[in-house]
């Protein structure tokens, strides 16, 4: 394993290692005004949301690593503490790309990018139409890291009203998350987009506590086939089934054509009863691929 220590490394360097290796990150796609009424936008991916009583999203206009020099952002928010916080989908991903040039002060980044400008309910700076969800927040905060090259300013923004388009909504009034297709940031020049396709859901763990991968036979922690991802969902059972459930299970088809096929084999028997086991756990039959490894 590669061991690195952030004392040696220049700013660069480091930027370049956590952007690959702290990733994907949301985008916060700022929109803030001056105290002389410039507009700026600009997207920043140091953000993420950080309560929700206060609702809170924090983003971090960093000093450039090349210069040192702070971005019209951080000077805006200084000045007039509000921003909107739009959220970035794959269809504005190449325009908002575009708001990161570093245009002079007093150039309009809804203009260069070809956005819509939509006028805020509470805050001053304007919206940006194309988003799918729109934050109006207030400033409430900045909180300087250092003064030196590629410092972070964090920008604590209480979310005042939310905006949201309604062809990104469910049956029940609630934000669909495969019909919203988010961007977000990785290293470099790379992206990734949240597609129905890449969507998975994982389990919460259990309030009445799950019996933990440490209470599964050490034949079963140490399977061949099983990977640690299999191990955590046996892990996020509430109890043990009985003697008699686990028995039970001898007479389903599968597992019985296994028993069967293995007679005076330990081995193969275990490796085909994990395998069937990983099959029903890809199939969210935790339950029934417990009592097989079980068996």
């Amino acid at each position: 394993m590669l061991t690195l220590n952030c004392e040696d490394l220049s700013p660069v360097q480091l930027q370049n290692y956590l952007q690959y290796a702290i990733a994907p990150r949301p985008i916060c796609f700022a929109s803030t005004i001056d105290a002389d009424g410039h507009i700026n936008l600009s997207p920043f991916s140091f953000f993420n949301m950080f309560s929700t009583n206060p609702p809170m999203c924090i983003f971090s206009p960093a000093r450039r690593v090349r210069d040192n020099t702070t971005k019209h952002t951080l000077e805006n928010v200084l000045q007039v503490k509000e921003c909107v916080i739009n959220i970035v989908d794959y269809a504005m991903v190449q325009q908002t790309s575009l708001a990161s040039t570093e245009y002079g002060k007093g150039v309009n980044e809804f203009e260069k990018a070809g956005f819509s400008m939509l006028e805020s309910h509470l805050v001053k700076p304007p919206r940006v139409a194309e988003a799918p969800v729109q934050l109006e927040c207030v400033v409430k905060e900045v909180i300087a890291l250092g003064d030196q090259h590629g410092a972070g300013n964090l920008v604590l923004a209480e979310i005042k009203l939310i905006h949201i388009k309604e062809e990104i909504l469910d049956a029940d009034g609630k934000i669909d998350q495969a019909k919203i297709d988010l961007v977000a940031r990785l290293g470099g020049d790379w992206y990734c987009r949240v597609t129905p396709e890449s969507l998975f859901k994982v389990a919460k763990p259990l309030t009445t506590l799950g019996i933990g991968v440490d209470a599964l036979p050490v034949s079963v922690r140490n399977s061949k086939v099983l990977t640690g991802n299999d191990l955590g969902m046996l892990g996020n059972i509430e109890q043990l089934p009985n003697a008699d459930e686990i028995d039970a299970m001898r007479w389903n088809t599968a597992v019985k054509d296994i028993l069967d096929a293995t007679i005076g084999d330990a081995n193969n028997r275990e490796r085909e009863l994990h395998e069937l086991a990983k099959i029903w756990l890809n199939l969210g039959k935790v339950n029934d691929a417990l009592k097989v490894v079980l068996l």
